[in-house]
């Protein structure tokens, strides 16, 4: 929200801070609008999930603290002690102080009538302390919002002379707020126990010896020591020694991970038995663990279209119930003749039912829920409307290398030309591949070494890029590289076209003008990529395609394999994006699984833009609108049924809170409706919408 007013201030600050206590969801909304309406207030958001309070102002927070205090909230900067606990036990006393003088007034109505008032005003006085504080504040605003409902009716329950109902609603309604206080803030200590994985130090190195410092204070490209046991502190590659990692805090992959020299590790993951010298890439801020935290705390404003829907009506709801309440108090008796205390009673139960909370509550509860628990996984969701959105896709669009295959090749064929052996050809190859870094070159060397064959030594190494290299073993000249290749240099490749027609990559190898035989290799495909895909079709998911730049030819042969609806070859990144929008004409909602790289035309187009593996690309995390942080491929099946069991519980939590609002309003007129028990109907259903919407933080992936 914006103060318009107050833009024009030279002297803005930014801050982040924690309101702790809220217990809420439309409280929270509220009290964002009335700090909003502070003169040194330009902009501010107030995230109820987590309590975060985004602030634009000028001059001190005085005000906004003042203001965040009478409301009955406490607010807390970073380095302050978190007080949440504390507000939710200060409820909880406030609450049993009004139960304790409701017990002193049963007593007394037994053995001392005289003081029964007097320990029924206390009750009231003590449970409805925060209540009446927040309505008085609320109407020197010129608001009307649930405190003042709550106080109009405990006022008009001793006007008419209902102490007890007055006292019964005051203590229900602390109790209320005690239970709803607890759970609201045992769900956002799962969420800080996501947003708390970050280390506070890291022992940075100094002329080879380590010093312990802030994890704020290490620089880019700054030597650090991780040892055993610990946490590591910040993103960077391994220079000296080895390890095992956990890294489920990051990718939600369990096994842990080995490192060595030149591997990259994770700011917010456990080192194992080993002691691991990383040189940092970035500072903490630029950390994957730090992208993370900043964008799940981003996808809580990010809200799903039922949550949207949810606000509006309850914009609408609210004044309504309070004009039937008033019509009822007013009318009924000039209507049925009755008695003005009688219809005046009913209008103020019917104040009670008009508290929107449940209503309000029913979708931020399970979309925090739900994005935690994806978050637990390995899965980064970027909002609420993606998690509702990837439910409904019908089709999904997968890149081939990375992300249905490893982007590995293997060497899966031998072909020798007579006179030479599989032992001399691979000698030959891992020798002349010995100086590249290149994906096949890695391949063929591997095979070589899985063989135990020892790599020939090469002099005289000349590689030509895109083509082939060239070199000397023996005095004599060798060449590898692709049948084109070759063939410019005046070898016959006749013997091993047939490979070529199988779709996969062939390099040949030569020997003054002779060929010696050609490799066949093959990308690896992910072990889990036909389970995964068959589990798509399972839910539904009637359209399964591939977007590829790889060749027709090994395209096609992939596609076939894995059983692919349709597959699209040799496309550039602009073809892709284009693919995407047409199918989207065709099927709808589209969703886009790729590397976030050369993809990200292609992700931003969809309806949906899942990147793989985006723990390792910074890229992919700002591309993508769902970010499987790992290589797990089995987090598509999981993603799509939680984003499913998330609209059916926060549809759940609407018709929850209707149906008992409606039954509550409707046991009105015939005076069925006490004032206490329209309190218990508002404060359960909030606390049923609460408790149904968490229960997605224990939403389990099938393997």
């Amino acid at each position: 929200m914006q103060n318009t007013q107050t833009l024009q201030s030279p002297k803005w600050r930014e801050k982040t801070l924690q309101v702790e206590g809220l217990d809420c969801a439309n409280c929270a909304r509220e009290l964002q609008e009335m700090i909003c309406r502070l003169d040194n207030v330009g902009e501010c958001s107030l995230t109820y999930a987590t309590g975060k309070l985004h602030l634009r102002y000028h001059g001190s927070l005085e005000k906004v603290k003042k203001l965040v205090l009478a409301q009955g909230y406490y607010l807390r900067e970073d380095h302050e002690e978190e007080k949440g606990d504390a507000v939710a036990a200060q409820r909880v006393r406030q609450a049993a102080w009004a139960a304790l003088g409701l017990l002193l007034a049963l007593v007394a109505a037994a053995y001392t009538p005289n003081l029964v008032i007097p320990f029924l005003l206390v009750t009231i006085l003590v449970g409805g302390q925060t209540t009446f504080r927040r309505a008085w504040l609320a109407l020197l605003q010129r608001r009307l919002d649930m405190n003042v409902l709550m106080t109009t009716a405990v006022i008009g329950a001793i006007i008419i002379g209902e102490w007890w109902e007055g006292a019964v609603v005051a203590f229900l309604f602390a109790a209320s707020n005690a239970l709803e206080t607890y759970t609201t803030e045992k769900n956002r200590r799962s969420i800080r126990s996501l947003m708390h994985t970050m280390p506070e130090v890291a022992h940075r190195l100094v002329n080879g010896i380590p010093e312990t410092v802030e994890v704020k204070e290490i620089a880019d490209g700054e030597m650090i020591l991780v040892r055993p046991g610990e946490q590591i502190p910040l993103d960077g590659i391994v220079i000296d020694g080895s390890s095992w990692v956990n890294e489920a805090a990051i990718t939600g992959e369990a096994m842990p991970q080995n490192k060595e020299r030149g591997s990259r590790v994770y700011a917010g993951t456990l080192n194992g038995n080993g002691s691991l010298t990383v040189q940092v890439t970035g500072t903490w801020q630029d950390s994957t663990l730090s992208k993370i935290v900043r964008l799940v705390e981003e996808a809580q404003e990010n809200r799903v279209p039922l949550q949207q829907f949810v606000d509006r009506f309850a914009r609408v709801y609210t004044p309504a119930v309070m004009l039937l309440a008033a019509a009822v108090a007013v009318v009924g008796p000039l209507v049925q003749n009755g008695n003005w205390g009688e219809w005046a009673y009913k209008g103020l139960a019917l104040l009670l039912v008009a508290c929107p909370c449940s209503l309000v509550l029913a979708a931020p509860v399970s979309v925090v829920a739900a994005l935690t628990n994806a978050a637990r996984q390995g899965v980064l969701i970027k909002g609420g409307v993606f998690l509702e959105a990837v439910g409904t896709v019908q089709a999904i669009l997968f890149d081939k290398t990375g992300t249905l295959t490893k982007g590995e090749p293997e060497v899966k064929e031998i072909y020798t030309a007579s006179g030479v052996s599989e032992e001399e050809l691979l000698a030959v190859a891992a020798g002349l591949e010995a100086h590249s870094e290149h994906l096949l070159a890695q391949a063929v060397r591997q095979k070589a070494e899985e063989r135990g064959i020892k790599p020939f030594p090469v002099t005289d190494f000349i590689a030509i890029a895109g083509k082939g290299i060239q070199g000397i073993i023996n005095e004599r000249l060798y060449l590898i590289g692709s049948l084109a290749y070759l063939q410019e240099n005046g070898i016959a490749t006749e013997e091993v076209s047939q490979l070529a027609q199988k779709g996969e990559t062939v390099i040949a190898i030569a020997c003054e003008k002779r060929l010696m035989g050609a490799l066949l290799l093959k990308d690896t495909v992910r072990k889990e990529s036909a389970a995964v895909l068959a589990a798509l079709r399972k839910l539904g998911i009637n359209n399964l395609q591939m977007l590829t730049g790889d060749r027709q030819q090994a395209a096609i042969a992939l596609g076939a394999e894995l059983g692919l609806d349709q597959v699209r070859a040799e496309l550039l990144p602009q073809d892709k994006e284009k693919t995407v929008r047409q199918t989207e004409e065709t099927w709808g909602k589209v969703a886009m699984v790729g590397d976030g790289i050369n993809d990200a035309p292609a992700l931003a187009a969809a309806t949906v833009g899942i990147a793989m593996g985006a723990a390792g690309s910074p890229t992919a995390l700002e591309t993508s609108d769902i970010a499987l942080m790992g290589d797990d491929l089995t987090n598509l099946p999981y993603l799509i049924r939680l984003s499913r069991h998330t609209t059916a519980v926060i549809r759940q939590n609407i018709v929850l809170s209707l149906l008992l609002k409606t039954a509550a309003i409707l046991l009105v007129f015939p005076g069925w409706l006490s004032l206490w028990l329209a309190i218990v109907a508002d404060m359960g259903a909030s606390l049923l919408v609460t408790l149904n919407g968490m229960r997605l933080l224990g939403f389990r992936k099938k393997v």
